[in-house]
């Protein structure tokens, strides 16, 4: 194929999602397989979102609202922002996409603390910006090792609260010390796909911080604790000022019409929302409970998954953990060769991951 391909397009990893539970039956035959690998809701989607969606299936030849009025009034509502501060996304992955592009030239600079989600390299590099690594400290994003690295080129800071995939946050404190010394002008992206389901009480809402003079975003999603993952619909909540420049260049219906149906009904489902929040944490104390008892090593989350040490090849973890009808998360590829991630599933799935394990390790 005779196209010249950028190079800094070429040094893209592709982003590897977790196995599908279809493909695990193509290939290894295996039936009844659980899938405890992506972070997903254990209970499924919202039962309102589901009735709503199924009610708006007639208006599929429509295109959607292009600026989601109800799902951005709705949200305005709840959150205490005018509606100017909203985008919406197909997934917050989306908005990533959106900042980088909108933000970012070739040449300027973006931390990102490593190890964490892959899409803020994938899109930092597709705009021809250098992702700059931040180690982790004790599997924690550290602020001041941040501030260490931050030149006359950084343009953006990306940070994942709680992070994946070690599930540790950012205390009120550190975040507040840290954006207050911050320079002007460089965009704070957090990503608080998980907050959900945080139990620290000290951990940052950034939110609390939107209306300050240093640029923050923060980016939520409806893909886990409410259950709506197949849909991507995610949101940004930032200054109007911002919010404008990204609703310049956004795709003029990437908010689809059944996501923002489903994702108004989510709202209104709080029952669903404490139902998941409360399996998620019951199912973290059983599977903490379970390794003590059995000897493995797991660092404890503020999400809805958590890292366990395999002592051994993850890789090969992974693969023994297939043939047993349960997917995991290898996590060779963010730098840790021997640690796999999972997320809390239905009781029974629980279970079956401890006796899983228990072979396989």
């Amino acid at each position: 194929m005779i196209v010249k391909i950028p190079e800094y397009i070429q040094s893209i990893e592709p982003y590897k999602p977790g196995k599908p539970v279809e493909e695990l039956a193509r290939e290894y035959g295996i039936q009844h397989a659980i899938k405890l690998a992506s972070n997903e809701n254990p209970l499924g989607p919202s039962p309102m979102a589901v009735q709503a969606i199924s009610l708006a299936l007639s208006n599929l030849h429509r295109y959607p609202d292009g600026r989601g009025h109800d799902l951005t009034v709705k949200l305005s509502c709840r959150l205490g922002f005018s509606p100017d501060h909203f985008v919406l996304g197909n997934g917050s992955d989306d908005l990533i996409g959106m900042l980088t592009r909108a933000l970012l030239q070739p040449g300027d600079e973006a931390i990102i603390p490593k190890p964490s989600f892959l899409m803020y390299e994938i899109d930092v590099r597709s705009a021809g910006a250098i992702p700059v690594h931040v180690p982790l400290r004790s599997l924690a994003i550290c602020a001041k090792d941040i501030l260490e690295r931050v030149t006359s080129r950084t343009r953006m800071i990306f940070i994942c609260n709680p992070n994946n995939p070690t599930g540790a946050v950012m205390s009120r404190n550190d975040f507040k010390s840290f954006i207050e010394v911050l320079p002007l002008g460089i965009v704070v992206v957090v990503d608080e796909a998980y907050m959900e389901f945080v139990r620290d009480p000290d951990c940052v809402n950034s939110m609390e911080f939107i209306h300050g003079d240093r640029p923050v975003v923060a980016l939520r999603t409806f893909s886990k604790a409410y259950g709506l993952a197949g849909l991507r619909i995610g949101y940004g909540v930032m200054a109007p000022e911002l919010a404008g420049i990204l609703h310049r260049i956004r795709q003029p219906f990437n908010a689809s019409l059944l996501a923002q149906v489903g994702a108004v009904a989510a709202l209104e489902d709080e029952a669903f929302l404490n139902k998941t929040i409360q399996a998620v944490h019951e199912g973290l104390n059983y599977l903490y409970a379970e390794l003590d008892r059995i000897g493995i090593r797991y660092f404890p989350t503020q999400a809805n998954f958590f890292l366990i040490d395999a002592g051994r090849n993850a890789d090969m973890v992974f693969e023994n953990m297939l043939r047993k009808g349960v997917i995991v998360r290898s996590m060779s590829s963010y730098g840790y060769p021997e640690y796999i991630r999972v997320n809390t599933g239905l009781p029974e799935e629980n279970k079956r991951l401890i006796q899983a394990l228990e072979q396989v390790l």
